[in-house]
């Protein structure tokens, strides 16, 4: 997903992609769960305001902590001292922690820095990870979400669950052909 469909994220296209994103998960079914720390649970959230989403959606676990992130998705300290919470390596953690506790098909996390304070040079304000597990692959994404104009708090969690749910939906589409 380019950075000028996330900048032109809208809640009404962001409805509409969700929405896409359940009847797919219910025609080929399977099974949807996430991890999420920046965002807050706003992709369980979004997943849950599509009527039939309980056919799909196995659970989302918000952890906001590295405690909780250890604790519940098994990763590793070592992991977030040497690269912090902010990471590909975390965010991958995250996924497989998840993948093995819910044993959804489709898993994704999501772990970064939403402001507007907690950027630094190397990881400014819009740094997001994301986690993917998709029928036997693992993934990690960062979109380029520090570049958009509205770097807002909320507008980084909108264009954070925008480019998730465009991933997935792109991961559902080429199962279905």
């Amino acid at each position: 997903m380019g950075n000028s469909l996330i900048s032109e994220c809208c809640s009404e296209n962001l409805d509409k992609t969700v929405r896409n994103v359940v009847k797919l998960l219910e025609h080929s079914r399977c099974t949807i769960s996430t991890a999420e720390s920046c965002t807050g649970g706003l992709l369980s959230q979004l997943i849950t305001s599509v009527a039939g989403a309980s056919a799909v959606f196995e659970g989302g676990f918000c952890t906001y902590s590295n405690r909780i992130k250890t604790k519940l998705l098994g990763v590793p300290e070592e992991e977030l001292e040497r690269y912090g919470a902010v990471s590909s390596q975390v965010a991958l953690s995250m996924v497989k922690g998840l993948k093995a506790y819910t044993g959804a098909d489709i898993c994704v996390s999501v772990t970064g820095i939403a402001g507007p304070d907690g950027g630094t040079a190397e990881k400014p304000v819009g740094t997001v990870w994301f986690g993917f597990s998709a029928f036997g692959k693992e993934f990690t994404r960062l979109p380029e979400l520090w570049t958009l104009a509205d770097k807002s708090r909320g507008n980084i969690r909108m264009a954070a669950a925008a480019f998730a749910f465009s991933v997935i939906e792109e991961i559902l589409l080429e199962d279905v052909q």
